[in-house]
């Protein structure tokens, strides 16, 4: 929503807003030119041509109701950003369970690099850019998220999908109605790019494909780990180009930036530009973040919070870690918990210092089938914890220095871990 709103201030447009309470986001909103509320009440609406609402907000929201009462036009968040993407020439579309944010940032700077003319709507922050870059109305990349089957309201010139894992089913009902959503999307574009290792390669049309796969358009070669960062000869068809050396951690990260250099080839740049975005690209923040150190223990922040995710953050962690892991996991959502709740279990079991931290429940009730308690009574080796202090006491006793401790959701972990790095806390 705050890129939706820095994007229409960038358009020329009146903006206002409210939340719950004041952050560093609201005050940078406010530098920006909006109007910030805190607290959401029905006067925030007074002089509104328009107010747009996100899937978080129920139909009981002061102020959505008193836009319908009043008779102000309503927009949802999905709507918004479609409206908005039909600004601009050319339109990227990126889904899937995993990766959205880094690939598109990614894939701003490598059309930022290929055109000097790329405007990006991120849903997290990248380094340089933050979560909205205004480089030209040439092209549009944006994130593209399935909740609500949200992303088929946009229908982008270029589909990306990263991977089709089952998320959301709280929605959906089933993997396969979700792996159909993501088909449909994939059809409703102009063009696909697909990630050959996932099984949506086989049930659409692809432009170009990505992915480790050798059938892949395009795929990397003498790919090289060092530090738990990736380097690799980006393949195009039968050709071998430039060396990527990329500044994130990770193997995921390599899929993420094959499919932005896919839609460079699709745009007929050459590899060279590809290559020179994908070098600029310095990170998203929360995403394998170093925050700071307790104890003399390294932290390290991960938005993490589907088992796939997870599995792939501790990967990453053990290539990078060279004392004890100590891993905090905080669950997000009831539903999603108590969805693929087997799934949590089978990739956290294996650790051994694990602390299970109280979810966040976004926009859901309490479901106790879908707790992080319910989680952590079925891991061998967990402890549950229910506040700050509980946490902070546990790490004081368990971490020294030469250690990691590896923060890991989607929810106020992050807060709380950069709370953990202030010299006050300890």
């Amino acid at each position: 929503m705050s890129a939706l709103a820095r994007c229409l201030l960038a358009l020329g447009f009146s903006v206002s807003g409210s939340d719950v309470v004041a952050t560093a986001l609201t005050a940078s909103l406010e530098r920006a030119g909006a109007q910030v509320s805190i607290g959401h009440g029905a006067e925030n609406v007074a002089g509104a041509d328009a107010v747009v609402y996100t899937s978080a907000v129920g139909d009981d929201d002061p102020e959505l109701a008193e836009a319908r009462r009043r008779g102000i036009e309503t927009v949802s968040r999905a709507q918004l950003l479609s409206l908005v993407a039909g600004c601009f020439g050319t339109v990227v579309g990126i889904a899937g369970c995993h990766g959205k944010t880094t690939a598109t940032a990614m894939c701003a700077h490598v059309l930022q690099a290929c055109s000097g003319a790329c405007t990006a709507h991120i849903g997290g922050e990248d380094l340089e850019y933050g979560n909205f870059f205004a480089g030209g109305d040439r092209y549009f990349v944006t994130e593209a998220c399935e909740y609500e089957k949200n992303f088929l309201l946009l229908k982008p010139d270029i589909a990306i999908i990263l991977n089709t894992d089952a998320d959301h089913l709280e929605c959906y009902g089933s993997a396969e109605a979700l792996e159909e959503a993501y088909a449909l999307f994939a059809r409703s574009a102009g063009c696909a790019v697909l990630c050959a290792d996932d099984p949506i390669a086989e049930k659409v049309h692809a432009a170009r494909t990505f992915g480790f796969s050798q059938k892949s358009d395009v795929t990397a070669v003498h790919l090289r780990e060092s530090g738990g960062k990736y380097s690799f000869y980006l393949r195009i068809g039968e050709k071998i180009f430039d060396k990527i050396a990329l500044n994130v951690y990770g193997r995921h990260n390599v899929l993420n930036a094959l499919a932005a250099a896919a839609v460079a080839d699709v745009l007929g740049y050459p590899p060279a530009f590809a290559a020179a975005g994908l070098r600029a690209f310095r990170g998203v923040r929360r995403r394998f973040e170093h925050v700071g150190n307790f104890c003399g223990a390294e932290l390290i922040a991960d938005y993490a919070h589907h088992p796939r995710e997870i599995e792939a953050a501790l990967h990453t962690a053990r290539e990078v870690c060279r004392g004890q892991l100590v891993v905090i996991f905080q669950p997000h959502t009831y539903s999603r918990t108590r969805l693929l709740f087997d799934d949590f279990v089978s990739v956290l079991s294996p650790l051994h210092d694990l602390v299970v931290y109280k979810t966040f429940p976004a926009r859901e009730k309490f479901d106790a089938a879908g707790s992080a308690r319910a989680l952590a009574e079925k891991l061998p080796n967990s402890l549950y914890a229910e506040t700050v202090r509980e946490l902070e006491v546990y790490l004081a006793c368990s971490v020294r220095a030469g250690d990691t401790v590896l923060f890991l959701g989607a929810g106020d972990i992050y807060t709380i871990a950069r709370r953990f790095a202030e010299p006050a806390v300890r």
